[in-house]
């Protein structure tokens, strides 16, 4: 069985997989709630949020997958692998900001809701760039471990 550490960058790529995790539960986007009208608001499990969700279960189990293998080394575990779950989860989470921008979700009445309205969205972008960080380390290291 390999039991070997993960390299920087899987560790790196795991930790941001689970902070894009959690900002997929947590609300995007909240609108309304003031002036006696319930308030509308959703997750990354509306439109192409959930692209962000499966990129993160993705990179988690690409990240397990050397473990699962034993000894034998595999071809998909490289940084090319981990760089196209980042490029789709960037589209996913830019076509879903512009959905958002274009249905009129990103209204704000103080400074401050932006960043209170969507807390998922924020912990779900920092997740993806901890993700693109950890390919960027990938690239440095030897290719085979």
């Amino acid at each position: 069985m390999n039991r070997r550490r993960p390299a920087g960058g899987r560790t790196l790529a795991a930790g941001g997989a689970v902070l894009a995790l959690v900002g997929c539960v947590l609300p995007w986007w909240r609108l309304g709630g003031d002036s006696g009208l319930p308030a509308l608001g959703g997750n990354a499990f509306e439109g192409s949020g959930i692209l962000v969700f499966l990129v993160a279960v993705a990179t988690l189990a690409l990240v397990a997958l050397p473990y699962a293998m034993g000894d034998r080394p595999t071809a998909v575990d490289r940084w090319i692998s981990y760089a196209l779950l980042a490029v789709v989860g960037w589209f996913g989470l830019g076509w879903r900001v512009l959905d958002l921008l274009l249905s009129g979700a990103f209204r704000f009445d103080q400074p401050t809701d932006v960043f209170t309205n969507g807390p998922g969205l924020w912990l779900s972008g920092i997740g993806l760039a901890i993700l693109s960080r950890a390919v960027y380390r990938m690239t440095r290291e030897p290719a085979y471990r």
